[in-house]
């Protein structure tokens, strides 16, 4: 596992957008407290018009906002520009927090959650989003060029819009190829966690695919190995195995 560098906020902004003031409330004191120049917003209108005066940093979204949900908002941002997203959810339901990050999410908490433990998910997020002080050179595999100092990469020479951890996910495959990952390794390796919901890697290894792949549903890179995981192909030979993209191990 690459040894993570301490995050330094450095005025970092992030825009808080919750209809409960409550919890807007308590998030940005710690956010602010952490650091960040916290801005805030308590609907998808507002949280729209405070990104386009003052675009931030991360932005903490909550899923459930009257008229505009937070999906909404999130596919309307990533329109406009990119910007690394945390979702809140109240909901139990796994298919609210993979449509979370099917939109574009990076990553997302459940309520009730700890402010201490959301901090923590911000800096993750946003280490992982800077530029590191030594990074190291491009990449280039199948069609793939990934420069890790400027943070783009292309396929055939056409620039991929990809999310902060598609973009490390894409990072790792192509520093680890020919090797299988399960998602706890992935989740290890690529979010820097040690426990985690596993279906995040499930759902950014698709998206991924979708990016990457001349042909997601038959994966020639970026290939599924049967009750085990993941594995980056440079050769894209199609994948052994009954079903190499519909199960994930």
């Amino acid at each position: 596992m690459e040894q993570q560098q301490p995050y330094a906020p450095d005025g970092a902004r992030v825009l808080v957008v919750d209809d409960d003031p409550t919890v807007a409330e308590v998030v940005s004191g710690y956010l602010d407290r952490a650091g960040y120049v916290v801005d805030r917003a308590g609907d998808g209108p507002d949280a729209l018009a405070r990104a386009a005066a003052h675009w931030p940093d991360l932005v903490v979204l909550d899923l459930m906002l009257p008229g505009m949900d937070g999906l909404e908002v999130c596919r309307r941002m990533r329109g406009q520009g990119p910007v690394p997203v945390i979702m809140l959810t109240a909901r139990g339901d796994e298919d609210d927090r993979i449509l979370g990050l099917e939109v574009g999410a990076d990553d997302y908490v459940t309520k009730p959650f700890s402010p201490r433990e959301l901090v923590l998910r911000v800096e993750s997020v946003l280490r992982r989003a800077r530029p590191v002080s030594a990074p190291r050179g491009p990449l280039r595999a199948a069609g793939l060029s990934l420069d890790p100092a400027a943070r783009r990469a292309d396929k055939d020479g056409a620039e991929l819009a990809l999310t902060i951890r598609e973009f490390d996910l894409l990072a790792f495959f192509l520093r680890h190829p020919g090797r299988v990952y399960s998602r706890e390794d992935l989740m290890r390796e690529v979010w820097g966690w040690d426990f985690g919901d596993l279906s995040t890697v499930t759902v950014h290894v698709r998206r991924l695919r979708g990016k990457v792949e001349d042909d997601p549903a038959r994966p020639r890179l970026i290939q599924t190995v049967w009750g085990v995981g993941y594995r980056f192909d440079a050769s894209g030979q199609d994948a052994a195995g009954p079903d190499a993209a519909g199960q994930e191990a």
